[in-house]
């Protein structure tokens, strides 16, 4: 398997650190409002990206935090008059919903920065005692030129950035050492929330935050690092800061980063008018539409979003379930049981759809080369079942069928679907049947869901569940 890395600029064989597991992280959304469909786009490919891990029998630890503390949230929450935290918590649920809708498979963990800043305050810390950070009344920086390797992940030499202007500067450069350095901790602003630390009170800066919620989950060491290409800088270049000089280590081996999206060839922006939410989306397309024009583009390349791709889109994935509906009416008709020799020979046939699907996602996640081989293969199941076709010849071909569905996250067996929100309150049920002691009720809600392919695991950080 070939993984672009961003970091060498080039494809590279993906060797894990630990065999049979993947660590990954990505970066999440800043929850201040609904979420908008350039958010959905990394959602998204890093889902499938998951998925196709697990098809290939990987033990994937998927982290992806929810940044629930930042100027846009207290603005909003300055402005509605609440506390930053309702309005944090408000939109983490609203997140979810859509996240549901677009049949995103819920995170290993999703931490969420407020709870994690024991954690920042020590790393920065550690970087203050390496020399590394310095603390001016009440602000920390980060020493940029002390990180030899600094510019390695976006291409940019610290000399250019010097005379780029003040643009790529954050504020409070007159305090600081050099104008490049960096915050990692802000003090106390009045109305903004703030927590106690060795420098007064205040909150952390950004980019400490993900350093550290992907220390504390994953390790000092991870696979891969991923999220939208407008983070490579500054944001992922001072994770990586952070994280070498604290840790004394490589970050993450490989770095992935999607392309942007655009609306109608133009960048999305409010000012332009053409701003979409994933839930204005959902109120004209069913989002499992959205998915698949997300993954009918390389995750790599710009994707243009406008109404004829997202019918274009419609139409093919209708061409997917119709087929799956077909096969699921013959095979609940279908006279006889076992398959013909000529059925085993026309099964061996289908066996080059999922090589050619394999051999697309196996090339940096070629999700557009991967549908194609799904049409292919509809296509060969439209052409070689009709009404004489045997039972166990159509089930073969529908398994094969889901199995791939499954890895893009598109559900076309509707009617075995089980919502991400009814299995989250199976959980809660069983969790309070074991604090009760009724531990036959308990088995007996596993057994359910085991039963609907689902597996949950008891963890430290709480119950997880995926999918068989």
């Amino acid at each position: 398997m070939k993984i672009y890395n961003t970091m060498s600029k080039r494809k590279e064989e993906f060797v894990p650190l630990e065999e049979g597991k993947v660590k990954m992280y990505v970066c999440g959304p800043t929850v201040y409002n609904f979420i908008h469909i350039g958010n959905a786009r990394p959602m998204i490919v890093f889902d499938t990206v998951r998925r196709y891990f697990e098809y290939k029998n990987y033990d994937v630890n998927f982290v992806s935090n929810f940044t629930d503390v930042d100027d846009k949230i207290i603005k909003k929450a300055n402005e509605e008059g609440v506390t930053a935290e309702e309005i944090s918590k408000r939109y983490i649920e609203e997140c979810k919903k859509d996240m549901e809708g677009m049949n995103i498979q819920p995170a290993t963990k999703n931490p969420l920065a407020t709870e994690e800043i024991g954690g920042m305050i020590s790393m920065i810390e550690t970087l203050i005692e390496k020399g590394y950070a310095y603390e001016k009344n009440g602000t920390v920086y980060y020493r940029t030129r002390k990180f030899a390797e600094y510019g390695k992940l976006s291409h940019k030499n610290l000399d250019d950035l010097q005379s780029g202007g003040r643009a790529l500067l954050v504020s409070g450069e007159d305090e600081k050492e050099d104008s490049l350095d960096f915050v990692l901790w802000k003090p106390k602003k009045e109305g903004e929330p703030a927590w106690k630390s060795p420098w007064g009170e205040g909150r952390p800066g950004w980019h400490i935050e993900c350093s550290e919620m992907s220390k504390k989950y994953l390790g000092e060491q991870i696979d891969i690092h991923a999220g939208g290409e407008d983070l490579i800088f500054p944001h992922h270049e001072n994770e990586i800061a952070q994280s070498e000089a604290a840790n004394g280590k490589e970050f993450a081996k490989y770095w992935m980063h999607n392309g942007f999206l655009n609306i109608d060839n133009r960048k999305m922006s409010k000012s332009l008018g053409n701003f979409f939410t994933v839930r204005e989306i959902s109120e004209k397309y069913d989002l499992q539409v959205l998915r698949f024009f997300m993954l009918s583009a390389h995750y790599r390349s710009p994707l243009n979003f406008s109404a004829e791709l997202m019918e274009a889109a419609k139409n093919g994935l209708e061409r997917i379930t119709t087929a799956a509906e077909n096969l699921k009416f013959l095979i609940n008709n279908a006279r006889t049981e076992d398959m013909s020799e000529d059925e085993r020979k026309k099964l061996a046939g289908s066996i080059a759809y999922v090589e050619n699907f394999e051999k697309a996602m196996d090339d940096d996640f070629n999700t557009a080369d991967a549908i194609s081989a799904v049409f292919e293969l509809v296509k060969y199941m439209n052409t070689t079942t009709d009404g004489a076709s045997s039972k166990e010849y159509l089930q073969n071909l529908f398994d094969c069928l889901i199995r791939l569905t499954d890895v893009l996250g598109i559900i076309v067996d509707k009617e075995d679907e089980i919502l991400a929100s009814d299995i989250e309150a199976l959980i809660e049920e069983r969790q309070a049947a074991r604090k009760a002691k009724n531990f036959a009720r308990a088995d007996e809600i596993r057994d359910e869901l085991l039963a609907k392919g689902i597996i949950l695991k008891d963890t430290r950080e709480g119950v997880q569940w995926k999918k068989a």
